[in-house]
């Protein structure tokens, strides 16, 4: 089972934006699988990020005054350096996270839509545009998309790269500066993509990584940047956007989610179950996205469950870097630690247990079967709440609006899975689904890999949208700016107010019979 070895860990730490002058503590990081030292990353400090700030903004200006299209060619640059360096950016990411190669290869790809996605539209998208001025002729209007500035992305340690380069891409596009702390288990993932943006041809203090505690270093972030991308739980979100609000700076999140799968008769259960591994399980269920709750019409839960545990006990859990496994491990001790705990209570208060529900330490440390329950309660700490692993709940429902109202039964609304007798119902049902993406007939990467269709959170499940165009002009801020020609709306000399006045509203008037009113 092979690793990147010692050297190229110590080459990605010297991107980390600190100050080598100054003594550091570092943090040790460790290969999930074995948990073994893979290296150490400095800790930086308050000060680290404020000096990060400043360079950023400086080469923020520069970067600014190119047009989006000479953006767009670096970023085309580093698209193909993704390409290029997969196989070391999956490396990278599966000894960070202890995910299944398929699963880190998701990362790969999200990097290569977005650059992709952004890169095409953005030269469209932040052109300016014209508007129709309040009074025709008398007055000309355009609109610009002018950079935030400098933009704080607070990432999570499950997609460590996609949830932090991915989400920076546009906003370099739009002409901003990044600074960047990744998660403290996951450092390696975003100092990877460093290097790779330094080599497109990125300024160096574009794109900035500190690492570093969320208190210390997040903190500072959020009290320093011009706007905020966060992903993560919903409860940290609250906080971050309370922060934001006192500086009356923009923000953006995607948060926790408690995702359900609708599955109703005449609906192809083979197919329906087979996905349905990849929906639950992506990532040993570490992902906002994934899958936790399942209802199944009554007339086919027999059957669909009976596909469905097969499959899940038919997939191989383990440790390779390679494609010959389809489950990886949980990526620290508290998660398993939840896991366990959510397993045991559903157990105790009467759930019972299909597939799975134990841990695995022959095969790592930190792994633990693949888990289907039946008869959960919301009594029960998995009822409602999220696992954040791999454990899954099916519920037998008795009608397709006895499962809407139940998927719907929540505060969170981020994704949902649809899986029906035809495409027309399947879609009927999803417009009825509280949820940010609904996938039918699939489980959450078609809607997560639509880079030009909006994706995020309803509910406590998010605010704003990465992908599509509110991906990118999220990082802007419209200007207006209105030019005045010929008259201004002083009256003129030879005309008094008590005719020119009532002239105007003649003219307002009219307006509304104008093109564009």
């Amino acid at each position: 089972m092979p690793v990147p070895d010692a050297a190229v860990f110590e080459r990605l730490r010297s991107f980390a934006a600190v100050d080598t002058t100054q003594e550091h503590a570092d943090r040790a990081i460790t290969e999930v699988f074995t948990g073994r030292s893979l290296g150490a990353v400095p800790v930086g400090t308050a000060a680290d990020v404020a000096a990060a700030v400043t360079k950023a903004r400086a080469a923020q200006a520069e970067w600014a005054a190119r047009t989006p299209k000479q953006r767009a060619e670096v970023l085309d640059r580093y698209r193909a350096l993704v390409v290029e360096n997969r196989e070391f950016l999956m490396d990278i990411v599966q000894a960070e996270t202890g995910k299944a190669r398929w699963a880190a290869q998701e990362e790969i790809m999200g990097l290569m839509f977005a650059a992709r996605y952004f890169s095409r539209v953005a030269p469209q998208l932040l052109a300016p545009h014209k508007a129709a001025g309040a009074f025709p002729v008398l007055n000309r209007a355009s609109v610009r998309a002018v950079p935030k500035g400098v933009v704080g992305v607070i990432a999570p340690w499950n997609y460590p790269m996609l949830l932090s380069v991915g989400d920076s891409i546009p906003a370099l596009l739009a002409g901003n500066a990044v600074v960047v702390k990744p998660d403290s288990q996951t450092p390696y993932s975003s100092l990877a993509n460093a290097e790779l943006f330094l080599r497109a041809g990125l300024p160096r203090d574009l794109f900035a990584v500190v690492p570093g505690p969320g208190t210390v270093v997040g903190t500072a972030i959020v009290d320093s940047c011009d706007y905020l991308m966060f992903t993560g739980s919903s409860a940290t979100g609250r906080t971050l956007a309370e922060q934001c609000g006192r500086r009356l700076i923009g923000f953006s999140a995607e948060l926790g989610g408690k995702n359900p799968m609708i599955v109703t008769r005449g609906a192809d259960l083979d197919k329906a179950a087979k996905a349905a591994v990849r929906a639950c399980f992506s990532n040993a269920g570490q992902l906002c996205i994934s899958i936790e709750r399942m209802y199944v019409e009554r007339a086919v839960v027999d059957q669909f469950t009976e596909k469905f545990v097969a499959a899940v006990k038919a997939a191989k859990l383990g440790a390779a870097y390679d494609f010959s496994t389809d489950i990886g491990s949980l990526i620290s001790e508290s998660q398993l630690e939840t896991v366990t705990k959510h397993v045991a209570d559903a157990v105790s208060k009467g759930a019972k247990v299909l597939a799975g529900g134990n841990a695995r330490p022959d095969l790592g440390p930190l792994f633990y079967e693949p888990t289907v329950l039946a008869d959960v309660t919301d009594a029960m700490e998995c009822g409602r709440n999220e696992t954040f692993g791999p454990l899954v709940s099916i519920y037998p429902v008795d009608s397709v609006q006895e499962a809407i109202a139940r998927a719907n039964d929540t505060e969170y609304g981020l994704n949902a899975s649809v899986w029906a007798a035809s495409k027309a119902e399947g879609e009927r049902i999803a417009e009825q689904l509280h949820a940010g993406t609904v996938n039918v007939d699939e489980g959450y990467a078609p809607a997560w890999g639509t880079t030009g269709a909006p994706m995020g959170g309803m509910g406590i499940s998010g605010v704003g949208r990465r992908h599509g165009p509110d991906g990118l002009l999220k990082f802007t801020e419209p200007q207006s700016i209105v030019v005045t020609r010929f008259l201004n709306l002083d009256a003129p000399a030879f005309i008094p107010q008590d005719k020119w006045q009532p002239f105007l509203m003649t003219i307002a008037r009219s307006i509304r019979f104008l093109p564009g009113r």
